[in-house]
């Protein structure tokens, strides 16, 4: 936004992963800890009752396998979502020894001098639990990178089906759509992506849904795929899916080089993230980069809604870029604040949280910097706006 241009509403930003922090004002000067870990703990299974497992479907517990024993190492954080006095933190599975994927922390059970709380699997440990030979089981959740909570209370979040270790990939299964109502901490619905959308799921790193309270089953998740260079639209009312590829979805070799916490390395992720700005009228515009890029680009969700226009392809002049943020801007998430219009960046390149004032001109002088620093804020992986919280997830 503007410089000097204050946000007259109190908001909270949530660090996590070594930081967590809770922000009274987005444009205060330091950020207040409220968790942080050298390592993340898991509660031990046995803590958590059977009784805790909430959705209807009831499955057997099994002996641990190899890849189920605990490496604290191993479990690196890349998302974490708000709501309602829950954090839920995803751990995709891109070494062995993660107990669980999907977790959860229940604040309000945390004692006011705990700064590291154990994580607790959500729903339970079962369901996030594999098969001792990495058998196919459309009830179990794989690897999840990153989940989004919608108006209408529930969780959405893809589960990518693959182990992503080192020179030994594994598919275990066709990636799924997951949608959970945390009302009622049961499943609403999985969507198994089909082969004619992805072949697999590794590139979805994220999601964003569109919908409104008012009419929750016309709800719309749109999924960027960073390795595709695609995004997939899927409608709740139609339960079906299609794609949009375009060449502003892909990265750009010349901002490649990435320079974070005395490491120099390259990268090619394409689209990376999307979020929505404010409804006009009968459509939202939405915006959008490649991890690997410093521009910012923007289509509407009347295009992405338009599965008539994906299947014919002809859509080029839909999707425009918007310019430049500027020098090392390189950003992982955004987020839209529907209260201040205000879109915020987690830039990996900066340690930094940007941000612009969509109510302003696109130019580099119109982004700004809110909170800069290099040993508690490197490698900001994941950032949300919500009602009753920001949260910005850090990572190194």
């Amino acid at each position: 936004w503007e410089k000097n241009q204050s946000i007259t509403m109190k908001t909270t930003v949530i660090f996590l992963v070594l930081t967590t922090t809770f922000l009274q004002n987005v444009l205060c000067d330091e950020f207040q800890k409220v968790y942080q870990w050298k390592q993340l703990a898991h509660r031990k299974q046995e803590d958590t009752a059977r009784s805790n497992i909430v959705f209807r479907e009831q499955i057997q517990p099994q002996q641990s396998s190899f890849n189920e024993s605990f490496d604290s190492y191993n479990n690196i954080p890349m998302g974490v979502t708000h709501h309602k006095g829950r954090l839920f933190i995803t751990i995709p599975r891109r070494r062995p020894g993660v107990p669980a994927t999907l977790n959860v922390i229940h604040m309000d059970k945390v004692a006011k001098d705990e700064q590291s709380p154990p994580l607790d699997a959500y729903p339970d440990y079962i369901i996030n639990q594999l098969h001792n030979d990495y058998k196919a089981d459309p009830k179990r959740i794989v690897s999840v990178y990153r989940s989004k909570v919608d108006a209408c209370d529930r969780l959405w979040f893809v589960d990518t089906g693959m182990l992503e270790y080192p020179d030994n990939p594994i598919r275990v299964q066709r990636p799924q759509l997951w949608i959970i109502d945390l009302s009622r901490d049961r499943k609403v619905r999985t969507f198994e992506i089909p082969e004619s959308i992805v072949q697999q799921g590794v590139g979805m790193a994220s999601l964003v849904v569109d919908v409104e309270i008012e009419s929750c089953d016309k709800a719309f998740a749109y999924i960027p795929d960073l390795v595709q260079g695609a995004i997939y639209v899927y409608s709740f009312e139609k339960n079906r899916m299609w794609s949009f590829n375009h060449s502003s979805f892909s990265h750009n070799p010349e901002r490649a080089n990435f320079f974070v916490a005395g490491q120099r390395f390259q990268w090619d992720d394409g689209i990376f993230s999307i979020t929505l700005g404010k409804r006009n009228t009968t459509w939202r515009p939405v915006y959008y980069h490649p991890m690997v890029s410093t521009s910012e680009f923007t289509t509407s969700t009347a295009t992405l809604q338009n599965e008539t226009l994906a299947n014919e392809g002809s859509y080029e002049s839909h999707f425009q870029s918007l310019g430049e943020r500027g020098p090392n801007t390189q950003s992982t998430m955004h987020h839209h604040d529907p209260e201040t219009d205000v879109i915020f960046y987690a830039e990996v390149n900066r340690n930094a949280i940007g941000c612009w004032n969509t109510q302003n001109n696109f130019t580099t002088e119109n982004h700004d910097i809110i909170q800069l620093d290099h040993k508690g804020l490197i490698y900001p992986t994941d950032l949300n706006v919500s009602s009753d919280a920001h949260s910005v997830e850090q990572g190194r």
